[in-house]
C-alpha cells in the first residue's frame, strides 16, 4: 500500500492536466502581483499629479497677488498726469506780474498794507523753480489774519515760510513775511523781475475803481 502512494503521486504529476493547473495558479499569482504593483504605481502617480497641480495653483495665486498693483496702472498714470496738468494750470503762476497782482488783490481784500516786496529765485528741480517773496505787512490784527489766511487758501500756490513781528503801534501790527511759490523754469527765466511791487499794484487797482 505504501509503495502504491508514491507511484500514484508520480502519475498525477506526470499528467498534463496537473501541470496546467499549476501553471494556472502561478499565472494567477503573477497577475495579482502585477495588479497590486499597478495599483501602487497609479496611487503614487495620482499623488504626484495632485501635488504638481497644487504647486501650480499656488504659483498662479502668488503671481496674481504680485501683479495686482499693476492692474489699471495705465489709467492711474493718465489720471495722475491730468491732475498734474490741472495743478500747474490752476495753482502755478506763469509770471512775476501774476504773483504781484495776486498779492495786491489779497492786500485790497484784507485791508493791510504790503510794502518792500522783494523776489528771489532758488535752485529748483527741472520742472519747478522756487520763488521767494520777502515783504513787510502792516495793518490791524484782524486784517493781518485775514491776509495770512487768504495766502494759505489762495488758488495760487503759496507756502508761508516765516513770520516775525517787527513792531506794534496802538492797534497796528507790523509783520515781516516770507512766502514761497513756484514757477516753471522757462516762465521764471522769461518773465524777468516784476516792474511793480505789490503795493504799486494796490495803488493802481484803487485808482482804477
Amino acid at each position: 500500500m505504501n509503495g502504491q502512494a508514491p507511484s500514484k503521486m508520480r502519475e498525477r504529476l506526470s499528467q498534463p492536466l496537473t501541470w496546467h493547473a499549476v501553471g494556472t495558479v502561478i499565472l494567477a499569482l503573477a497577475v495579482m502581483a502585477m495588479a497590486v504593483r499597478l495599483g501602487m504605481d497609479w496611487q503614487a502617480m495620482h499623488a504626484s499629479s495632485a501635488a504638481a497641480l497644487l504647486t501650480k495653483q499656488m504659483e498662479l495665486k502668488t503671481l496674481t497677488l504680485r501683479t495686482a498693483p499693476l492692474r489699471g496702472l495705465d489709467q492711474r498714470v493718465k489720471k495722475t498726469r491730468t491732475e498734474m496738468d490741472d495743478f500747474y494750470a490752476q495753482r502755478i503762476p506763469s509770471s512775476y506780474s501774476s504773483i504781484a497782482a495776486r498779492i495786491g488783490e489779497l492786500e485790497v481784500k484784507s485791508g493791510v498794507r504790503v510794502s518792500r516786496v522783494t523776489y528771489a529765485q532758488k535752485q529748483g528741480s527741472e520742472k519747478l523753480t522756487e520763488i521767494v517773496l520777502d515783504a513787510g505787512v502792516s495793518g490791524e490784527y484782524p486784517q493781518m489774519m485775514k491776509f495770512v489766511n487768504g495766502l494759505e487758501r489762495d488758488p495760487m500756490f503759496f507756502v508761508i515760510r516765516a513770520m516775525s513781528l517787527t513792531g506794534q503801534q496802538g492797534g497796528m501790527v507790523n509783520l515781516r513775511l516770507r512766502v514761497s511759490t513756484w514757477m516753471r523754469p522757462a516762465d521764471a527765466a522769461a518773465s524777468g523781475t516784476p516792474a511793480q511791487t505789490a503795493s504799486d499794484v494796490t495803488t493802481a487797482a484803487k485808482e482804477g475803481e
